[in-house]
């Protein structure tokens, strides 16, 4: 059986902090490995705060060269080398990531205690594990701007001890290899795993917009999210302001869900104008039936 999966917000803010949210950084946690979507300046005091440990499997995922999705990638990655991390971290992100990383390293001269690969990304697959690949598609932003989709391959189906019992099946090995999806061979006759498992489950798909503007193309790639995290930087009166600065308001975003067909939306990045963000929740739940906005610190169990 999986663990489940868990999204952690560690930073929810736009461009600007302020007193109560971080710049952008989330977490989805799973099996184990922590996969981190963008990381804004100070991302490592938030990580503090959420007890999820220095030396995890990890890879970083950027959206785009704006400083407060990226700059805070340089703290964490000295704070781990002064925690003695150890583990190798993989990091994905737009033309250009390489050059910021390596440049900033050389120039202040900081040592890593671990291995850091950077991948400069395109669209499409950009990692392919045993339980899960993320993919990407290009947003609408001022910068060169990748939306990223974790989607989980399908999981067997529930294992039904009769059903094995009936068939004769020794407990043990046997069992283990029909759940490992394996057909097995009993007294001479094969027999496959469908015949003591209920169908495949499909796996999730969560979606992280980073910046940008809702666009037909994102739709497509978004279709059918279990979960989806999008850009909600200003409310509705404000939508010439977002449409000049390439962002989406909180109604365009759950416009932008019910069009994609998504479970359940989470929106963030909001401007440091709202000192309340239930203005923009609000306005999303006109349009979208399951809508959560973010905060720091918040935890979501995707099971």
């Amino acid at each position: 059986f999986d663990k489940m999966m868990e999204l952690i917000f560690l930073g929810t803010g736009g461009a600007q902090p302020t007193l109560e949210r971080s710049t952008t950084c989330i977490c989805l946690v799973k099996d184990g490995e922590i996969l981190m979507f963008d990381a804004g300046e100070g991302a490592q005091i938030s990580y503090l705060k959420s007890n999820l440990g220095w030396n995890k499997k990890m890879k970083i995922f950027v959206t785009h060269l704006h400083g407060d999705h990226c700059i805070g990638i340089l703290g964490f990655l000295q704070t781990m080398t002064l925690q003695n991390r150890t583990e190798p971290i993989e990091i994905y992100g737009p033309e250009g990531i390489e050059e910021l990383i390596a440049a900033n390293i050389k120039i202040m001269n900081f040592g890593l205690s671990f291995p850091v690969l950077i991948t400069p990304i395109n669209e499409g697959v950009i990692v392919s594990e045993e339980k899960y690949e993320v993919r990407t598609c290009e947003a609408e932003h001022s910068v060169p701007t990748f939306s990223f989709l974790l989607e989980e391959k399908e999981k067997p189906g529930t294992f039904y001890p009769e059903k094995a019992i009936s068939l004769d099946i020794p407990k043990g090995e046997l069992w283990h290899k029909l759940q490992q999806g394996e057909e097995v061979v009993v007294d001479g006759k094969s027999i496959k795993p469908s015949e003591v498992m209920g169908p495949n489950v499909p796996g999730k798909k969560i979606g992280i917009s980073g910046d940008t503007r809702p666009t037909k193309k994102l739709e497509a790639f978004f279709k059918n999210c279990d979960y989806l995290v999008f850009d909600s930087t200003f409310s509705d009166e404000l939508k010439e302001k977002a449409i000049q600065s390439l962002h989406s308001t909180a109604k365009e975003a759950a416009t932008f869900a019910k069009n994609s067909n998504v479970s359940n939306l989470i929106l963030t990045h909001f401007s440091a104008r709202y000192k309340d963000e239930n203005v923009l929740l609000d306005e999303a739940k006109t349009v979208h039936s399951s809508v959560i906005a973010a905060h720091d610190q918040l935890k979501i169990d995707i099971i």
